[in-house]
């Protein structure tokens, strides 16, 4: 009686034109003699990080890392409504980095999706891109006024956002005694230490809730008169 052969262990002849697969999941590959060559797999891209995650809704430079970009891969930006967006241009700096110029007209949130030529994708497990209207300032830029000198001030200046708007001085300061509200804008206190008109310039920072910013420069000028300018005898 003849041993049955095991069959995990047989391939068709090597001068065949298809290709087979054995039961372990291996394949091998006609190669140009007719001979077989065992089958390589092939390797997803991957997505690690953005840079930036936050954009507006103008055209947005984003740099995506990951691993196993080919030359030159499709990105689609893909909102969780569903919706899909093309990147505007999509360049390989290598590997392990593209960089892509995109517009997004709608707000929201954004899953990142990148394909291979060879078909191969890969999709973000989360929205890593949030797109969100920067602060924009309602108070012009420039002078908000004048005070006496020792005397009680009342500013406001303002911005809006898509979201709660925080206010801070990043460059400058306020005449002395003048405080910044952080969340109102209100500029108010009592002036002191001024002995001649002075203007102060600074420089107020909008902030939203997504960390997106927008400053703008201001200044106050202290007025002193001839009843601060001190007694002569």
């Amino acid at each position: 009686m003849t041993k049955a052969k095991d069959i995990s262990s047989i391939y068709s002849t090597a001068n065949t034109a298809d290709n087979f697969v054995k039961l372990d999941g291996s394949t091998r590959l006609p190669a140009v003699d007719g001979s077989q060559l065992t089958g390589v797999a092939e390797t997803k891209p991957t997505i690690t990080s953005i840079s930036p995650n936050t954009i507006d809704n103008t055209q947005t430079e984003i740099v995506i890392t990951g691993t196993n970009f080919e030359i030159t891969p499709n990105v689609e930006l893909i909102s969780t409504t569903g919706a899909i967006t093309l990147a505007d241009t999509v360049t390989r700096n290598s590997a392990t980095q593209l960089t892509i110029n995109a517009t997004l007209v709608t707000d929201g949130t954004y899953f990142v999706r990148i394909e291979n030529p060879n078909g191969l994708a890969v999709r973000s497990s989360t929205a890593l891109l949030t797109v969100s209207d920067a602060p924009t300032w309602s108070t012009a830029a420039g002078s908000l006024g004048s005070i006496a000198a020792g005397s009680s001030a009342s500013f406001t200046v303002s911005a809006t956002s898509d979201s709660a708007v925080t206010y801070s001085i990043t460059s400058g300061a306020l005449p002395g005694g003048l405080s910044l509200n952080s969340s109102t804008g209100a500029i108010t206190g009592t002036e002191s230490g001024a002995t001649a008109e002075t203007t102060y310039n600074f420089t107020i920072r909008a902030t939203d809730a997504e960390s997106q910013t927008a400053d703008r420069a201001f200044s106050i000028t202290v007025t002193v008169g001839i009843n601060n300018a001190g007694q002569f005898n």
